[in-house]
């Protein structure tokens, strides 16, 4: 009889069933909530991924694409990654940030536009990549996003869980890290800019405080004040969750008591000292960074209400648009959050006020600048308990993202970042 000799081999349908009944048992091994984490990072990484390539291979060729001052951007890009997929991360101060990376400690150092944990952390990193300091720094904000949903899950249904039954909602907590990724601008979480390490950290801190761990909160705080200008001020709100532990009194008994157990607080402040030290001892003056951001940007501070009143009579209607964006933050979480959250309507005015004081060269980079208030998530997941609001938010959020993120791609970087 011709032929070979039979097989049980299963067929497809099969071999597709049994994969997925693989692929089940190992999510379920996954320890919660890091399997609905990395799931969503993973979907909106391939989402935005697949779009970003698609809206810049259907502009290609569009006249006047890439516009004049951007055509430079666009080189820089190219020279990290023949990969569009992965080029497409880089933006502006994506590069000032590989260069941070790169520069010799055993020179004089002249760059003290920006702080230097982010290009500090590329250091140690790179040599792991080949040496390429520019994907260190893609892979670090991307990792750091992992973390920081991670934590927006466990503060978000601690918080939204205040005063239930269990003391944890942890519905409301992925419905936090649902809409913290659907911000209109979020898709910067994902790109080699300091958006997604500034918050994990700030996230961190926020939900150790919340744990009474004080020293952790300094530690990270620490870490925090070294990312961004404004993370030194998180002290205050931080203070706050402190304080708020025994109603705000002050008598001179429970200060000892916030004193014995929030002086780990003090290494927030630290952490900018630290790199005030750095400029001191790179160039002999300890504001360097506040000359450098005067002379390269036209940076000074003023009244953030001033600027913020000016933009919104101006003649500039994108000027107007930022601003009033950052006014609806405000009004959000001053109606959304609660009396025991005030620590967290601080921290938003404190995120949302101080870029308006750097003046109007803010403007252009407001829409990223509101990433960090956080709270606004919050009130979102709290709003959105209702299925069928939560299903019509979450559709348009995603709709207005999606345009962003493409007038992003196609070079109009400027109304964004």
């Amino acid at each position: 009889m011709a032929g070979g000799p039979a097989t049980d081999r299963p067929g497809p349908r099969v071999q597709v069933r049994r994969a997925g009944r693989g692929l089940s048992r190992l999510a379920a091994r996954v320890p919660a909530p890091w399997g609905f984490v990395l799931a969503v990072f993973g979907g909106s990484k391939v989402v935005l991924s697949l779009v970003g390539v698609i809206a810049l291979s259907a502009w290609d060729g569009v006249p006047g694409t890439p516009p004049a001052d951007e055509t430079t951007m666009r080189e820089q890009q190219d020279a990290v990654s023949p990969h569009r997929w992965v080029s497409l991360w880089f933006a502006w101060d994506s590069f000032l940030y590989d260069h941070l990376a790169r520069l010799p400690l055993d020179r004089p150092w002249r760059d003290f536009g920006f702080p230097l944990l982010y290009p500090f952390l590329a250091r140690p990193v790179a040599p792991l990549l080949g040496g390429h300091t520019a994907w260190t720094l893609l892979l670090i904000s991307n990792l750091a996003l992992i973390f920081q949903l991670y934590y927006a899950h466990q503060l978000g249904a601690r918080l939204l869980g205040a005063g239930t039954p269990g003391g944890d909602d942890p519905a409301g907590g992925r419905r936090f890290v649902r809409y913290l990724l659907l911000l209109p601008t979020a898709f910067l979480f994902q790109a080699a800019l300091t958006e997604s390490l500034f918050l994990c950290l700030a996230l961190a801190a926020f939900w150790y405080a919340e744990q009474r761990r004080w020293l952790l909160v300094g530690i990270i705080g620490y870490f925090l004040a070294l990312s961004r200008s404004v993370g030194f001020l998180v002290v205050v709100p931080l203070a706050l969750v402190l304080l708020r532990e025994h109603r705000y009194r002050l008598d001179p008994r429970t200060l000892r008591r916030y004193l014995r157990r929030g002086w780990p607080l003090l290494l927030v402040p630290a952490g900018w000292l630290t790199f005030m030290a750095f400029c001191r001892w790179q160039s002999g003056d300890w504001y360097a960074y506040k000359h450098a951001q005067e002379r390269g940007w036209g940076i000074t501070v003023q009244n953030p209400f001033r600027v913020a009143y000016a933009a919104l009579t101006g003649e500039n209607s994108a000027d107007a648009l930022r601003v009033w964006c950052a006014v609806a933050v405000l009004v959000v979480v001053l109606a959304g959050l609660r009396r025991a959250e005030l620590p967290y309507l601080v921290y938003t005015a404190i995120v949302v006020l101080v870029p308006l004081s750097m003046g109007p060269p803010v403007h252009k980079s407001l829409l990223r600048y509101l990433l960090a208030a956080f709270p606004v998530g919050l009130v979102l997941a709290r709003w959105t308990r209702r299925a069928s609001l939560d299903t019509w938010l979450t559709a348009a959020l995603a709709v207005l993202q999606g345009a962003l993120f493409v007038v992003w791609l196609t070079y109009w970087t400027h109304f964004i970042i």
